[in-house]
């Protein structure tokens, strides 16, 4: 056995597919209206987008009641100007900066339709 994607719901998988791989250089594997998956060119598990038509983005960091995220994604990035590079790629493809920032090596951001993910580096002085 072994896992070959994380998959992420979406109300409209294509456009988020789109996000991800601008933002990691994946290209696309299968292209479905319905799913859309991302492969490594080095190989791995990639990421797939499922469509979901009732999708309710997670809030971050969630109250009592709210929707919870499920997961989210961690990249690790090598050092500072790395995670701020990271972080400014991703703002420009689409994503948001979190307001809520749990860590100083940490960077918590929100794709186009709100799943939570994590730029992340080990060099933070």
């Amino acid at each position: 056995m072994k896992l070959t994607s994380t998959v992420l719901d979406a109300p409209e998988p294509r456009v988020l597919a789109g996000f991800y791989r601008e933002l990691l250089g994946w290209p696309v594997g299968a292209d479905e209206p319905e799913w859309v998956t991302l492969r490594p060119v080095e190989g791995g598990a990639g990421l797939s987008f499922q469509l979901e038509p009732r999708y309710v983005p997670p809030v971050w960091p969630a109250g009592s009641g709210e929707q919870q995220m499920q997961l989210h994604l961690d990249f690790e990035v090598e050092g500072r100007a790395a995670l701020e590079d990271a972080v400014a790629k991703a703002v420009a493809a689409g994503a948001r900066v979190a307001e809520f920032q749990p860590q100083r090596d940490v960077r918590v951001l929100l794709d186009p339709v709100g799943h939570p993910f994590c730029f992340w580096t080990r060099d933070v002085p």
